[in-house]
């Protein structure tokens, strides 16, 4: 598989590779949003953390970028000036296939662009990587992530059963929703259409 570029551009957005220097930037939309992330988002249940633990999370994020390990992205205006959101191309399911993963402040929701990223690492997963399958995992009741995946051409596949961790004290394991496109789908999915500079 052929590493992912640290800079991706879209008509509305700039996703690259976080860098230590991003913390402050990243702990303001964190801490703006977290009764917005907290239902889905099992990390958010441990914010808000300090400067010197979001600096050296972005630090291991970066150091599995340079490793071909995982790809963890920011979401950005398309002049870096400000963190929208985070994403990924997760590679948790075998050297041929990708999870795309996202997350928006609160402010940046309702106006598609989850879509426009997750379509965006969709090509770049197909077209740059060369992977046969992505994939994008959902909480059940998470309706807007799911329409994400279906609005791109994924398929759903299935229901894993108490797979996703608590988020909350107490509260039981939670369902995973798994929707998938394979590569002779894509082409034909409306991902595909997506404009995205950053795939060569």
């Amino acid at each position: 598989m052929v590493t992912p570029p640290y800079r991706i551009e879209t008509e509305r957005l700039l996703l690259r590779c976080w860098q230590p220097t991003d913390a402050p930037a990243l702990n303001e939309a964190v801490d703006s949003s977290l009764e917005h992330l907290r239902p889905w988002m099992h990390w958010a249940t441990g914010e808000p953390s300090s400067l010197d633990d979001t600096v050296e999370l972005l630090r291991r994020f970066r150091g599995l970028f340079d490793t071909d390990q995982d790809f963890v992205l920011g979401i950005f205006e398309p002049d870096g000036s400000r963190v929208l959101g985070g994403s990924g191309l997760h590679t948790r399911h075998g050297p041929e296939a990708l999870e795309i993963g996202y997350w928006l402040r609160a402010d940046s929701e309702g106006k598609g662009l989850a879509s426009e990223a997750a379509a965006a690492l969709t090509r770049v997963a197909f077209e740059r990587c060369g992977v046969i399958r992505t994939e994008i995992h959902v909480d059940p009741e998470n309706a807007p992530s799911q329409a994400v995946a279906e609005r791109l051409g994924y398929v759903r596949e299935g229901v894993l059963r108490q797979r996703l961790p608590p988020v909350r004290p107490g509260s039981g394991r939670r369902d995973e929703v798994v929707s998938s496109l394979l590569e002779e789908e894509y082409t034909a999915s409306p991902a595909a259409a997506v404009w995205v500079e950053g795939l060569g």
